[in-house]
């Protein structure tokens, strides 16, 4: 057989780690793969290149991707469905595998539905793909988040300030919850819970009032009703761009003027996106990767790669798109044991 990969979406730690399980598993049973670059884009455009063994051997502990990716939208128009569907036929590739998130995988669910031989693995630092416990780039980021908080500690401590740190999230608030349990927030705010403005300045004054300072995680897609500086962009997939949304400068606005504590905010962004995948995120890159090729070999097409439990398993396209994984009310229930 013949494989093609792609990344598509947002970068995130694990990717190379993904690309390499997909190609030394390809090989292992005498398969060759080859990579297509900027993800969709890469499919619709025909733009590959050959992935041997040696080409994967340094890139595990590598951020980023080595195909590089896009939020490309390659159904967008019909006549891209069918440049796609030549692509693979041009290329000869027997069965595609599909690294990406909501969007990516719903892409691949499209083409599998016009008879495309495709698996999916999914990723993102969001951990927001419905039916695996864990996605691979969520834990290195959640990591990079924390540390930030606990620099923030060190200068709200030393200046008696309140500062809010506005991470990534636009569906669902894992890696704000992870940030917000782990580096010991004073109010953590998700977009799966309604904004309470009075709620949190009480956080932010008892904090202040008991240690002189306070900190506050703020996922990026949480509502805080009318706000200044939205410009409304979006993305190929219709996605409003958060990053022009600025809730956590509009949240340290509101809470200076409501409470006189002098408040900060920072954004950490795409920091959040790159350097190298920790343990855990190499290792289930790695399982999921392979085990998509597994599925291919299996004539398992429509399918995608998830960890359940301990073990990795295959299902549906269909269940792992349409409706992200969002916190659920145990969690919100612990997260508020800490912050009440």
């Amino acid at each position: 057989m013949k494989f093609g990969v792609l990344t598509g979406g947002g970068d995130c730690p694990g990717l190379n780690a993904a690309i390499r399980a997909v190609v030394r598993r390809a090989a292992g049973f005498g398969h060759m793969t080859v990579g297509f670059l900027d993800g969709w884009k890469g499919v619709r455009d025909d733009l590959a290149r050959p992935l041997p063994w040696a080409e994967v051997a340094g890139i595990l502990s590598r951020g980023g991707t080595i195909l590089g990716s896009s939020r490309t939208n390659p159904f967008a128009k019909e006549s891209d469905g069918e440049r796609v569907l030549e692509t693979l036929r041009r290329e000869g590739v027997d069965a595609l595998v599909a690294i990406g998130g909501d969007d990516t995988l719903t892409a691949a669910l499209e083409l599998f539905r016009r008879g495309g031989h495709v698996v999916g693995v999914p990723k993102t630092m969001d951990n927001d793909v419905a039916g695996t416990d864990w996605t691979f780039g969520f834990h290195s980021a959640a990591a990079v988040a924390v540390d930030a908080l606990e620099r923030l500690r060190d200068t709200a401590g030393s200046h008696h300030r309140a500062i809010v740190l506005e991470v990534m999230g636009r569906h669902a608030g894992w890696v704000a919850l992870a940030t917000g349990l782990a580096g010991g927030a004073d109010a953590t705010l998700v977009p799966e819970e309604p904004y309470d403005e009075e709620a949190v300045l009480a956080r932010v004054r008892r904090a202040v009032q008991e240690r002189g300072y306070a900190l506050v995680v703020a996922s990026e897609g949480i509502d805080l009703g009318a706000r200044r500086g939205s410009k409304g962009a979006k993305d190929e997939f219709g996605h409003e761009l958060l990053r022009e949304r600025e809730v956590g400068a509009e949240l340290a606005h509101r809470i200076q003027e409501r409470t006189g504590v002098e408040t900060r905010s920072a954004q950490i962004g795409h920091i959040q996106r790159g350097g190298a995948p920790d343990l855990f995120d190499r290792i289930l890159a790695t399982r999921l990767g392979a085990f998509a090729v597994d599925l291919a070999l299996a004539g398992r097409f429509g399918e995608v790669a998830v960890l359940r439990g301990e073990k990795v398993t295959g299902i549906p396209l269909g269940e792992a798109v349409g409706s992200p994984k969002v916190v659920t009310p145990d969690w919100l229930e612990l997260l508020h044991t800490f912050d009440a």
